[in-house]
């Protein structure tokens, strides 16, 4: 087995006027606009015509074939490399179909809208945030993906993204 793995990085481009609903500047100040924002992206990943493309699954095919590791880090919320049977996927920047609830912390599946009125699985308490980093967070995984391209990359591709998002940008600078 090939102990030098692929890390593989995906992304997308951001639309304009993000920074108006994802910040956490933004939560405090109209957390029901953020939360009507991300429930609508939410159910609109749930329309049948929304599924993974040739790529998502060709990235899935390519980790199952490898004969060394291949990892995906993902700055999409979306859940397409999930569906597509991703299996060694890191998300980055969260996850559009989980809930964060800020008292426990717990992370938790929610699916559809009506995320400010959901109360916690576990504590109860009505404060679930969308599952993601937004600007001026620091993003998940880091200490994962660095370990990754730092002592187990052997090829490293970025596919589908600007490379302006830092620290993203510098991923192909670790390698």
């Amino acid at each position: 087995m090939n102990e030098r793995g692929i890390v593989i990085l995906t992304g997308a481009g951001i639309a304009a006027g993000i920074e108006d609903v994802a910040t956490p500047e933004a939560f405090a100040r109209d957390s029901a606009r953020v939360q009507a924002f991300y429930d609508a992206r939410r159910v609109q990943l749930r329309d049948p015509a929304i599924q993974p493309n040739a790529a998502h699954h060709a990235l899935a095919r390519l980790a199952r074939e490898y004969p060394g590791p291949v990892l995906v880090v993902t700055q999409n919320v979306d859940d397409l490399h999930d569906r597509a049977g991703q299996p060694n996927l890191l998300h980055m920047y969260g996850e559009l179909s989980k809930a964060r609830c800020l008292r426990c912390g717990m992370v938790s599946p929610i699916k559809g809208a009506g995320l400010a009125a959901t109360p916690c699985p576990t504590c109860g308490a009505q404060v679930l945030h969308p599952h993601v980093v937004w600007f001026g967070e620091v993003p998940m995984h880091m200490e994962e993906i660095e370990e990754a391209l730092e002592e187990r990359c052997g090829l490293f591709a970025a596919i589908g993204t600007s490379g302006q998002v830092y620290p993203a940008a510098g991923f192909a600078e670790t390698t």
